[in-house]
């Protein structure tokens, strides 16, 4: 099993983290201990978050209906503030709170902090107040590193003149990534990588990928995060990592490799 903690010498390794909403209320100890660990080694960290149930959560209680279209929240005028609520002021706080009392200096940002996250609409029309981001502030997150804390991202972009928009967290690891030249994104989830015959698979390419889906081998819930995996390599990033909270899981690369 791949582990990306203190076996691996990191050298300064840029690490991009994406947390799902569905695993922040689940994370254990071991989850923070392997960043100190991985800080320690001298790692230089950002995580991006998502807040899927709590945002559910909040807006079933207000009546709120939404739906998902090509697997993007669409997010009307009445959702957004909530969706921006909920994400900013429950969410990030929250996560930032539990790193800075296990001992990791860390702060909660959105787009509008710094101009962070900048954004145009990515289809008003067909998804409402969702954003196509166009910048962000890299020199931000440096600075943050620089004074040793790790910048913790929520998935809210903002337009020129103010406007929240909603954004895929995927999406935001994913370019974060690519505009910070991470090493590797690794993607947290509740599974412990990728199974083939019950067992943990080290490292797998997009060809086996598509084989093993088309094969039976992946399927279900693993099919969106392979699939996500992919998308990141084909756009540049060099690995991607499906982890759970331990930080051990599959690695997905280019290079040919062995199974």
């Amino acid at each position: 099993m791949t582990m990306y903690k203190s076996t691996q010498h990191t050298d300064r390794k840029k690490l991009v983290i994406k947390l799902g909403g569905s695993m922040l209320a689940s994370l254990t100890d071991t989850f923070f201990e392997e960043l100190k660990k991985l800080k320690a080694e001298g790692a230089e960290i950002v995580i991006v978050h998502g807040g899927g149930p709590a945002i559910n959560q909040a807006l079933k209680e207000r009546k709120i209906n939404t739906y998902t279209h090509n697997g993007i929240r669409v997010t009307g005028e009445e959702a957004i503030s909530i969706v921006t609520g909920t994400l900013i002021g429950t969410v990030n706080p929250y996560l930032t709170g539990r790193l800075n009392r296990a001992g990791i200096p860390a702060v909660g940002l959105n787009g509008e902090d710094g101009t962070l996250i900048e954004c145009t609409y990515l289809d008003k029309e067909t998804y409402g107040y969702v954003g196509h981001i166009e910048s962000i502030n890299i020199d931000l997150l440096e600075q943050l590193q620089k004074i040793d804390y790790i910048p913790v991202v929520a998935c809210i972009g903002a337009t020129v003149d103010g406007t929240a928009l909603n954004i895929n967290g995927d999406t935001v690891a994913s370019e974060i990534a690519l505009e910070w030249g991470a090493d590797e994104l690794l993607l947290v989830t509740d599974t412990p990588g990728v199974k083939f015959h019950e067992e943990t698979v080290e490292e797998l390419t997009p060809e086996q990928i598509d084989l093993w889906i088309l094969s039976g081998d992946i399927y279900g819930g693993m099919i969106p995060k392979v699939r996500a995996a992919v998308e990141c390599l084909e756009s540049g990033i060099p690995q991607v990592n499906i982890v759970n909270d331990s930080l051990e899981g599959t690695s997905i690369l280019r290079k040919k490799v062995l199974v």
